[in-house]
């Protein structure tokens, strides 16, 4: 007598509405059961596994999502029907609120109006390269209706296109947006393969930054003797610190005995929740710092100098351990923040920059000064060291020209 095949015993013991699983005739899994979809309806999905264990995993997950009322989407819907979906449902969850903002910019902005009318499960890696190459090459203010909107037309409503093109940072972001909501569409099955990921945008170059000389940073550190702030600025041309991280900073974070600073959240404002701090994005930007002994100075100076702003509010002093505050002990807003820098910048007569060049100041004069590129990785929280290099590739690349000329000076025969 056979012994009974795991195909019957599967299909038995299976609850009314837990679905069904069975081995098929290539030796995959297969379960399939009703969920919920779109329009209030409900669907019949399949999904696939190598054991029986696997698929009827996929099929309680689905099962459990549309029990908390999360429909699946249909792969005969459109890109568009999807996008809403993923952004709505899944990426909600799992993206801070200002990256979930972008996201959401870029998908009603530039993926709906050029894909959103295909079919998910017919959208194809010409589609999107055709629709990527026609992005690249389209006048924005044509397109969104920028022109239109103005009161004076100059483009292509006054029959002059400016030919406002989009970065390739920027079509580099939106192409990583597609490929990460159609990433999602093949970990529910929805789909069998990512087309978004056969197509190649090309590694654009990274932003132009404009750095402060050594001259130039000491400079704006003499402007800022005397600002409240002054222990910030100082922070920030020493360490490379982000503007949230140095505005996330409590006093809890510091060893000043040690010169050490823990960097554990960020300060953001956010449209829901204001100003708002969370914890660093990744497992790298947490880290510990060694502070220079003119940084832990600055901030014994500093601590110091907000007992008489603390007594002169009094109980409507609102400090909840940040180190950098208002003058009523609040967080202090990223803005302000911006609007005290270009301040002290035209009080130190130098030009405009951004507050995040004071991060790149810090690398290049670090580059300069013979530091390793590994020491510039820790310091600056970079994930990797090859993101370190490429940002700064041409100071390293500067650097070896300077070192070429002298060796070509030593080797000289004059």
């Amino acid at each position: 007598m056979t012994a009974p095949r795991d195909t019957p015993a599967s299909r038995r013991s299976r609850a009314n509405g837990d679905g069904t699983v069975y081995q098929r005739k290539d030796g995959r899994w297969e379960a399939a059961g009703y969920v919920l979809a779109p329009g209030n309806t409900r669907k019949r999905v399949r999904v696939y596994g190598t054991t029986r264990k696997d698929a009827l995993a996929k099929l309680t997950e689905k099962i459990a999502a549309s029990n908390r009322g999360l429909p699946v989407p249909s792969t005969q819907g459109s890109v568009a029907a999807y996008l809403t979906y993923w952004l709505e449902n899944v990426a909600v969850h799992h993206l801070r609120e200002n990256t979930h903002t972008r996201y959401t910019t870029c998908v009603h902005r530039y993926l709906v109006p050029g894909l959103g009318k295909k079919k998910l499960a017919k959208l194809t890696a010409k589609d999107v390269r055709t629709w990527l190459n026609k992005l690249r090459t389209t006048c924005q203010c044509c397109t969104r209706g920028i022109d239109a909107r103005r009161d004076q037309p100059r483009c292509c409503a006054a029959g002059q296109c400016c030919h406002k093109l989009l970065s390739p940072l920027t079509l580099t972001y939106i192409h990583s947006v597609l490929k990460s909501a159609l990433e999602h569409a093949v970990r529910e099955e929805e789909i069998p393969r990512n087309v978004a990921r056969n197509v190649r945008t090309g590694t654009p170059r990274p932003r132009r930054f404009e750095p402060l000389t050594a001259d130039e940073a000491r400079q704006f550190l003499t402007a800022a003797q005397g600002h409240r702030l002054h222990a910030l600025f100082e922070l920030a041309l020493h360490t490379g610190l982000r503007k949230g991280k140095l505005l996330g900073l409590r006093w809890e974070d510091l060893n000043l005995d040690a010169g050490t600073a823990a960097i554990r959240r960020t300060l953001q404002r956010t449209s829901a929740g204001g100003l708002t701090t969370l914890p660093t994005k990744t497992r790298a930007s947490e880290r510990r710092i060694a502070l220079p002994t003119r940084c832990v100075q600055s901030l014994k100076l500093h601590h110091e100098q907000q007992k008489p702003e603390r007594e002169a509010v009094g109980t409507r002093w609102q400090h909840d351990g940040h180190v950098f505050t208002t003058a009523q002990g609040r967080p202090i807003d990223p803005t302000n923040l911006t609007r005290a820098f270009i301040t002290l910048l035209r009080k130190a007569d130098l030009r405009r920059i951004r507050f995040h060049d004071l991060r790149h100041t810090t690398a290049t004069l670090l580059l300069e000064q013979g530091v390793e590129l590994v020491v510039i990785k820790e310091l600056l929280g970079h994930a990797h060291i090859g993101v370190t290099a490429t940002v700064y590739a041409h100071v390293r690349l500067r650097l070896q020209r300077e070192a070429m000329t002298a060796l070509g000076n030593a080797l000289s025969h004059s």
